[in-house]
């Protein structure tokens, strides 16, 4: 069966479209079949990033490695059966198309609570969580006192996550690896950054969730989506000489990669 990897939080902004598209296009240069799904059927931020690469490659007659990016199926509203969501079973039947031919299925959720969002994360195996270095987005999490020190109890997302848990552990599923990516990091030693760290520390051990550092934030990441690209797919573009930032984002992903301990990937970019 294929690794199921979900990306999500309930909070727009923290990175998770970005995310999924070098997960899944690194996975996909490492020589792994990757299928992925985008569930913000509004928005469609990481479809659009999977488009504009196809559109991009298309154009300029290259073959670069990439996710196998699948629309979620329209289902006959007739046909659906008392006690049957219509959600459900279009993520089913997306999942179901891409899992024989895939080791990796990648789903992006909406920075909202969705019925779709909800039912993925029950499907996850591997749930990466990108959060923003701020208690804004703590709060996703956990709320905590004045002082930002002292853990009052889990917020929203946290229980969602809680209830995917208890699902997947009554249908005999193995439990859901949960990691939580520190995203947009400053470099300097300050007393947030400081509080953060140890916040986030206090919650893992509550709650189950393994800490990870993301990306920072960077220019090149908002210039590659028009054409769909990843920082892995700079050379191949015709980037002899990549500059410093460019450099240390690749180290990130690395790191990054190295850090989610994905079944039968050696990471070798």
């Amino acid at each position: 069966m294929a690794h199921i990897i979900v990306v999500g939080n309930e909070k727009g902004g923290a990175g998770k479209s970005t995310m999924s598209m070098h997960i899944a296009t690194a996975l996909a240069r490492m020589g792994h079949k990757v299928g992925a799904l985008d569930l913000d059927l509004r928005q469609k931020t990481f479809g659009r990033y999977a488009f504009n690469r196809q559109k991009f490659l298309s154009e300029k007659g290259l073959e670069l490695p990439s996710a196998v990016y699948h629309e979620l199926p329209d289902i006959d509203a007739a046909s659906v059966k008392p006690g049957e969501n219509i959600y459900d079973l279009r993520l089913s039947a997306a999942v179901a198309t891409l899992e024989p031919d895939c080791d990796f299925i990648l789903i992006d959720c909406p920075g909202s609570h969705t019925r779709l969002s909800q039912v993925a994360h029950s499907l996850a195996d591997t749930l990466v969580t990108p959060l923003n270095d701020s208690f804004i987005d703590f709060d996703l999490l956990a709320h905590v006192d004045a002082l930002g020190e002292k853990i009052m109890g889990p917020s929203v997302y946290s229980e969602m996550v809680w209830n995917a848990r208890q699902l997947r552990a009554q249908a005999g599923l193995k439990p859901i690896d949960w990691v939580v990516l520190r995203n947009r990091m400053g470099a300097q030693q300050m007393v947030n950054k400081e509080k953060m760290g140890k916040a986030l520390d206090n919650l893992a051990r509550r709650i189950g969730f393994r800490v990870a550092p993301g990306f920072n934030e960077r220019v090149i990441f908002r210039e590659l989506f028009p054409r769909g690209l990843t920082l892995l797919d700079l050379r191949d573009i015709g980037v002899k000489q990549l500059n410093i930032s460019n450099v240390a984002a690749r180290q990130e992903l690395r790191e990054l990669i190295k850090a989610l301990n994905l079944p039968n990937v050696d990471v070798n970019f």
